[in-house]
């Protein structure tokens, strides 16, 4: 018999021995999150170690208000809603902060789409938002073409690019994995607006990444 690994502890069970007064459960839900929070928090503020701050911020928070979170919502919503508040709260302090209000209004130059609608499958379709007609490298060998460590960082510079309000809801979606419910109430948008800044985001990162992969096409022909 193979021994199986005793599964990984949700985040309600580590609560749970968080507020039992487990110092091991709350460094598990920071050693689980910490990376994100400054990740997200670098979207608002100027530098690293100002979304370190604001991440270690957090986790005061978190501890200060236990008492008070009745798990309406899940421990991540509940965390990143403290998040925004403690850079909101930095940014009045410091004004080195993008402001939040970026997240609910559209960002100049958001009215066309990045790249031609028609590239992609319109909505309504199983796979809608998808390409349609994809560059060639991406049909032919799409690992190859974006799961090299060049191909990512191609990305990631396309992600850096954003504007503020795709580039937070791309993150968290795409990068972070979240589920829309989850980025609407963390950052307070409508399920509408959401679905807007996603596809935006996602069209200009395509587009970002349509010459590169062009580009590998044409080196491979050769």
């Amino acid at each position: 018999m193979t021994a199986t690994a005793p599964a990984e502890p949700n985040d309600r069970m580590l609560l749970l021995a968080v507020r039992r007064g487990d110092e091991a459960a709350f460094a598990s839900l920071i050693d689980r999150y910490h990376p994100s929070l400054v990740r997200i928090a670098t979207l608002f503020v100027r530098d690293y170690e100002t979304a370190e701050e604001v991440a270690q911020e957090t986790w005061i928070g978190v501890l200060k208000g236990l008492d008070r979170f009745e798990e309406r919502s899940s421990f991540r919503t509940w965390l990143f809603s403290i998040l925004t508040n403690q850079a909101k709260r930095r940014g009045e302090r410091e004004r080195r902060i993008v402001p939040f209000a970026a997240l609910s209004r559209p960002a100049d130059g958001d009215a066309e789409p990045a790249v031609d609608p028609d590239r992609f499958i319109p909505p309504g379709e199983e796979w809608a938002g998808y390409w349609a007609s994809p560059p060639r490298d991406l049909v032919e060998n799409p690992e190859r073409a974006l799961l090299s460590a060049e191909a990512q960082a191609v990305i990631d510079a396309a992600i850096a690019a954003l504007p503020p309000n795709q580039q937070a809801v791309i993150r968290l979606r795409d990068v972070e994995g979240w589920e829309a419910a989850d980025v609407c109430n963390a950052l307070g948008l409508t399920a509408t607006h959401q679905r807007v800044l996603l596809h935006r985001a996602r069209s200009r990162v395509r587009q970002a990444i349509e010459p590169y992969v062009e580009q590998r096409a044409v080196l491979a022909d050769g």
